[in-house]
């Protein structure tokens, strides 16, 4: 028999029997006693049955590194193996350094396992506290899609990914298999899947593990991948086929990186290898509790014996259990890891749990970024010149791309969108990456390109992700309405920021960007289905010191908040800014100073000077609504000249809040001198005016505070009827204001019935010309 198969399947025992531990135990960790109740949680909580299956991919992935010298990341899949990974950053010793206070020995044990999933321990999932990890799996579904990003410019990676047989079922996974179409074996790093097929899921089967191997390796082959099939239950011979596919696997790898990296390279996309693994779910666990069928079954899923502090019996089989792992020939009488297995862990940041890349922010280096203001457009007066405001966004990105070239430590996302969303001055320095054929006619693409492309939301938040929490920088380009497909991820990836915070041993990642263009305000031949604002109010719900949602009104707002944002690190920013041609307003210093304070009086807008009083207050947040917001002062000014108006424009969403309450807030005096603490203010905002509300209900001025904005009216129509539709418009934004101003005579009842008039010109013309009225669409700011 094989004496390093031997040796691995006691360290494999080992990682079993610490992992059951922690799922059961508060007390008596070396079973030095009978256990006794008082020694079981009273509140039994984690997932046992895909748990020795990762510790078995665990110790095999141990020996590759030991043998060959890698670095691997282990990207779990099924997040419920959290007592997997917890189990084996402690047997390798990397989970001590971090938390000395679990040392390796009985009483380190001890609290170990008392930790898991108990107050004030840690999470039962593969989580930020998790060691080795950049996934949280509480959600299943885009463990692949992170892996990639993680191997993207990292050439010297082998991406470990498991993906359990229940996460293979979901959508986000299922599109993940086509990352090898991106993955480029000259510059990128390998990414090795693992499909771990046990059979079940909580209660049901899984698809794929019904499938024959046949039908398996068609599907994966169609995939691109070249499958390779380790099954079975006896452990000697599991050990022994796993690993002779490991050893394959990483021989392929290996051989297809050095000829990338050679001379003569066709650039052909290479076929990858991957492992099927099938192992029975709660592997080593009970066979049968209370006469039902446990291991091969979903029962063993969570607690394979439930009641082992109440029931004698069952805590009889819990103690029967642990014991088949015959922890003397594991640990010595202090608690500690026999040295002969101890030794079959890597050393040092070779560990899985201390590789830099699971913390990225150690790898993280500053991008080299332009100088926005050479980038800016000229502004001789405001709203005298129309332009496609994110075009000026992709020349700075252009830049960007072009500055840390040598460095690959940036990408651009987006689901087919670059050129669509006016991005494409990208393309001057860089390409799309793309592994498949390239036919003489495409454009853009190429082996070695900067930019990814693909038709899946999901795939590129994963990649993107990936991405970041290995150490480098990026942003993703979306139409509006359909970044709500990843706000389950965006809300796992808020979490994992969130928690990571906490951790003194993380490092700050760079900021996961978004750009939200191609607007509510401005789908003119897509429709209501392309129309909804709402991901701010989504975003706008995760915890005050990682969000931010940024609302350009023009191209030089747009340079300096990207710039900004490019900047930042532990962040999720959003900006939304339309594609489409759209007055410029500030100077590029102008802007600067704007943004910096994230809210402003524009005096050269107003009808009175900062220091007065206002009569009113014209606010505003978004481009469209600014463009309506001033549309509609400069009606009441030339109607109203003894109108006292203010304008105020708000770039930084967040500023609406108290300070107390966001990093980014005013203080109630500042927000006070912007809005005045008794005057009515109409509020034209981008989104669902709802959450100006939220924002603002503790200010002292909230009464007097009237929103418009998207109201779920829409079609496909003129840009100014989506604004009449919804109120946004500056007829509706006049008459708002004139309804709440009853003392300014009878000169407001005429201006109300010429608004009125103008209401229902707009509403003939377009359906007779199917364009907005002349006096509309070539509307401009008034020199002054």
């Amino acid at each position: 028999m094989n004496t390093q198969f031997e040796l691995m399947n006691r360290y494999w025992r080992a990682a079993n029997y610490v992992s059951v531990g922690q799922i059961y135990l508060m007390d008596n960790p070396l079973l030095a006693e009978t256990l006794r109740a008082e020694h079981v949680k009273p509140r039994l909580l984690g997932h046992w049955g895909t748990t020795p299956g990762l510790n078995f991919i665990y110790v095999h992935l141990n020996r590759l590194i030991r043998e060959r010298d890698l670095d691997v990341l282990y990207v779990c899949g099924p997040g419920h193996g959290g007592p997997a990974m917890v189990a084996n950053t402690w047997l390798e010793g990397s989970y001590s350094e971090i938390y000395p206070e679990i040392g390796r020995d009985a009483a380190g044990m001890g609290k170990l396992f008392k930790q898991f999933s108990f107050p004030g321990g840690v999470p039962s999932h593969v989580a930020p506290e998790t060691l080795g990890s950049i996934h949280e799996g509480g959600e299943l579904g885009y463990a692949l899609a992170h892996a990639f990003g993680a191997a993207f410019d990292n050439p010297d990676l082998l991406v470990a990914c498991v993906v359990g047989d229940g996460e293979a079922e979901t959508g986000p996974l299922a599109a993940a298999w086509h990352s090898n179409k991106f993955l480029n074996p000259k510059v990128d790093g390998a990414v090795l899947p693992v499909l771990h097929l046990n059979g079940y899921k909580i209660a049901n089967p899984t698809l794929l593990a019904r499938m024959d191997d046949a039908e398996l390796k068609s599907l994966f082959e169609g995939y691109g991948y070249e499958p390779l099939f380790v099954e079975g239950h006896e452990p000697m011979a599991m050990h022994a086929l796993m690993a002779g596919a490991l050893d394959r696997a990483a021989d392929r790898i290996g051989e297809t990186q050095r000829q990338a990296r050679g001379d003569g390279w066709s650039g052909e996309r290479p076929r990858w290898p991957m492992i099927v693994l099938r192992s029975p779910k709660g592997w080593t666990g009970p066979k049968e509790v209370d006469g039902k069928k446990v291991e091969c079954f979903w029962r063993s899923h969570q607690v394979p014996v439930s009641n082992a502090r109440g029931d004698a019996a069952h805590r009889k089989i819990l103690e029967d259990w642990m014991r088949s792992y015959r922890p003397d020939e594991l640990f010595d009488a202090g608690g500690r890891l026999l040295p002969e297995l101890a030794a079959l862990a890597p050393e040092g940041l070779k560990r899985m749990g201390a590789q830099p890349y699971a913390n990225g922010g150690l790898l993280k280096k500053d991008l080299v970024l332009p100088d926005w203001k050479s980038l800016a457009v000229e502004v001789t007066r405001p709203g005298a010149t129309n332009l496609e405001t994110t075009r000026y966004m992709g020349a700075y990105l252009r830049e960007v791309m072009r500055l840390n070239a040598d460095a690959r430590n940036f990408r651009l996302m987006g689901p087919d969108e670059t050129a669509s969303n006016r991005l494409d001055a990208v393309f001057e320095v860089t390409d799309r990456v793309w592994m498949e054929g390239i036919e003489p006619y495409d454009v853009h693409l190429a082996r070695e390109g900067r930019v990814m492309e693909v038709l899946s939301e999901h795939l590129c938040q994963g990649w993107l992700e990936g991405y970041l929490l290995t150490g480098r920088h990026g942003l993703f380009s979306c139409y509006e309405a359909f970044i709500h497909i990843v706000d389950s991820m965006v809300n796992q990836h808020a979490k994992w920021l969130q928690s990571s915070s906490a951790l003194p041993w993380r490092k700050p990642v760079a900021s996961l960007n978004y750009l939200l263009t191609s607007h509510v305000w401005r789908q003119d031949h897509n429709g209501f289905s392309h129309q909804d604002p709402g991901f701010a109010d989504f975003v706008a719900n995760k915890k005050a010191d990682i969000v931010r949602l940024y609302f350009p009104p023009d191209a030089n707002t747009l340079l300096w908040i990207t710039d900004h944002c490019l900047r930042t690190w532990n962040r999720i920013n959003v900006i939304t800014a339309g594609k489409q041609p759209q007055p410029q307003w500030l100077t590029a210093t102008e802007a600067e100073t704007h943004c910096r304070a994230g809210a402003g009086i524009w005096e050269w807008a107003s009808t009175c000077a900062s220091e007065e009083e206002p009569d009113l207050v014209m606010a505003c947040c978004g481009d469209v609504p600014t463009l309506e917001t001033l549309a509609a002062v400069g009606m009441l000014g030339k109607a109203l000249p003894e109108l006292k108006i203010r304008v105020v424009n708000v770039v930084d969403l967040m500023t609406l809040q108290p300070d107390s309450v966001h990093p980014h807030g005013l203080s109630d005096a500042m927000f006070d001198a912007l809005f005045t603490r008794d005057r009515p203010v109409i509020f034209a905002y981008h989104g669902y005016p709802y959450l100006i509300h939220r924002l603002t209900y503790r200010r002292a001025n909230h009464d007097n505070l009237h929103v418009h904005g998207f109201q779920e009216e829409g079609t496909t129509t003129t840009p100014f009827d989506m604004a009449v539709l919804n109120g946004l418009d500056r007829f509706h934004l006049a008459l708002a204001a004139l309804r709440r101003l009853p003392g300014i005579g009878a000169r407001s009842a005429s201006l109300a019935v010429l608004l009125e008039r103008k209401l229902a010109e707009h509403r003939a013309y377009v359906r007779e010309h199917g364009e907005d009225m002349p006096e509309i669409a070539g509307w401009s700011w008034p020199a002054r």
